[in-house]
């Protein structure tokens, strides 16, 4: 319970934890950054870390401290891509066993059917779709893998997802952090964030619930013959 206390302080306070990382370990920050990226995106075991909102107030804090926009790209763009392509290739060669490992569980089964879904909706496309999905985004690469998606295509989504999804929350944030409503109410801009971020995932659960719905037959009712008709 400690454990996700503190992780939903780390979310909502990023900007006064990315100061301080700033004051305390000034360069150093970009390799923090560049470490959770990587982590978050790179590590099936760790899709509960921040990534839209870590993107964000990034971005936020480099229009208002020694942090330079250019260099958070460059670096969290490579962690990015280079966090899928790791996925990929333990979802490659270790995936089918570290499944059926009863006491390595890495993945939920509800999020490997969640993201089963998505690749039987949108295919490859996932892998671009997948990096503003939380949760999706880091099981994705490692089902890729899992399913041998050939690698040449697999990279491709992956380096164009990963530019895509970096520069969009980078300069959203280095655009509209420094807005008075903004620096005023940022665990708020964050909480919206996470809320926008989780939208597929309900929406797609509410989806598949409809379908199920619509597949399930009715019931139909038994009847009885009557004394006088043949049974």
């Amino acid at each position: 319970m400690d454990s996700l206390k503190q992780i939903v302080e780390f979310v909502l306070h990023f900007d006064k934890y990315l100061q301080g990382f700033i004051e305390n370990y000034g360069t150093w920050t970009y390799a923090i950054l560049f470490a959770i990226v990587f982590a978050e995106t790179g590590l099936i075991f760790m899709p509960f870390l921040p990534g839209d909102s870590l993107l964000f107030a990034a971005g936020a804090l480099a229009g208002a401290s020694s942090l330079s926009l250019p260099a958070l790209w460059i670096l969290l763009t490579i962690a990015a891509i280079a966090g899928d392509a790791v996925n990929y290739l333990v979802g490659r060669w270790f995936g089918e066993r570290l499944l059926s490992a009863k006491r390595f569980r890495l993945v939920k089964p509800e999020h490997l059917a969640k993201t089963e879904e998505f690749f039987q909706k949108y295919g490859s496309k996932t892998i671009v779709i997948a990096r503003f999905v939380p949760i999706v985004r880091t099981v994705a690469p490692f089902v890729a893998g899992m399913g041998k998606m050939p690698y040449r295509v697999f990279s491709v989504y992956n380096i164009a997802g990963g530019i895509l999804w970096v520069s969009t929350c980078l300069i959203a944030g280095y655009l509209f952090g420094g807005l008075p409503f903004v620096k005023d109410n940022f665990s708020l801009v964050v909480l919206g964030i996470v809320f926008v971020s989780v939208l597929p995932i309900a929406w797609e659960l509410a989806a598949g619930y409809r379908r199920r719905r619509k597949t399930v037959p009715a019931e139909v009712p038994a009847t009885t013959s009557s004394p006088d008709e043949p049974a």
